[in-house]
């Protein structure tokens, strides 16, 4: 029996039922792992804003994936990723992976909560979704001929496939020496590709015109209330945005394939598979 399955056979992924916690649960069954898939309300019941959820999910874990929900740089994220990680010690789960954004410097103090001593943290952070043009509230606005978002036109981005999420995610909760404790990874795509030729993909792969309209941050947040996103969420959305979509994270890294061993997926191929499974019908 190798090290890897002597040490490390269970893993809690938190956000089970989300974007990138499904995956993560998803990649770690098929790797072999013992998987507790854990939401607020499945039946590993985990609620962020319930410490009393956490320890009966902490127990007897191995590892966790950490996955913060609305967004890492949320307020009362840094207190309850500092605290989930001080109990995870406590109970021995040794090894933590927190879901991370590149380029947002909200994160940051969370980041740094994750840091208790006696982890073996590694931070995960994310360039922007390709999953987020199929999933999501932006999907509705994807399926039209003039999708609109907050974005500049010539703005560049690495969208990444929340599956090579996943499988780094996995590859560093097995790896028996604890290669990446301590690490920060910046996940990217390939590639660089504005959002209009990002739409242009989607447009090929689906055959439907389609014609990226870019607008004013504020004016966008604005637009959210009117589909029924909360105030104060708009509001921090807008900040986000602001700082976010300044062209600080237009470059590629390497940190997938360093940890996999191949690079991670293009956007194109990404668009092919969602119009064939009928994503943007």
């Amino acid at each position: 029996m190798t090290e890897t399955k002597q040490n490390m056979t269970t893993v809690l992924v938190t956000g089970a039922t989300g974007r990138t916690g499904r995956r993560v649960a998803e990649a770690a069954r098929a790797a072999g792992l013992t998987v507790r898939s854990a939401s607020r309300t499945g039946a590993v019941r985990f609620d962020w804003a319930d410490p009393v959820t956490w320890d009966a999910a902490l127990r007897g874990a191995d590892g966790a994936y950490l996955a913060y929900p609305s967004d890492i740089g949320a307020p009362g994220a840094a207190e309850a990723v500092g605290e989930l990680a001080r109990r995870a010690v406590a109970l021995g789960v040794r090894r933590l992976v927190l879901l991370s954004a590149r380029g947002e410097d909200r994160a940051r103090p969370a980041e740094e909560a994750l840091r208790a001593p006696g982890a073996e943290w590694t931070v995960l952070r994310c360039a922007w979704f390709q999953q987020n043009f199929s999933e999501g509230p932006l999907l509705d606005r994807v399926r039209g001929p003039e999708p609109a978002f907050a974005a500049p036109d010539a703005l560049r981005e690495p969208f990444l496939d929340v599956r090579d999420i996943a499988e780094v995610a996995v590859a560093v909760v097995r790896e028996p020496t604890g290669r990446y404790a301590g690490e920060v990874l910046e996940l990217t795509g390939p590639e660089l590709l504005t959002w209009g030729e990002a739409l242009s993909a989607v447009a090929r792969a689906t055959g439907a015109a389609k014609r990226y309209v870019a607008v004013p941050v504020r004016d966008y947040g604005a637009a959210l209330g009117g589909f029924g996103v909360p105030e104060e969420e708009a509001r921090f959305l807008v900040e986000l945005f602001g700082t976010l979509l300044d062209g600080r994270n237009a470059s590629v890294t390497d940190d997938v394939a360093r940890v996999l061993g191949h690079g991670p997926r293009p956007f194109g191929a990404f668009a092919t598979e969602a119009a064939a499974a009928g994503t943007w019908k």
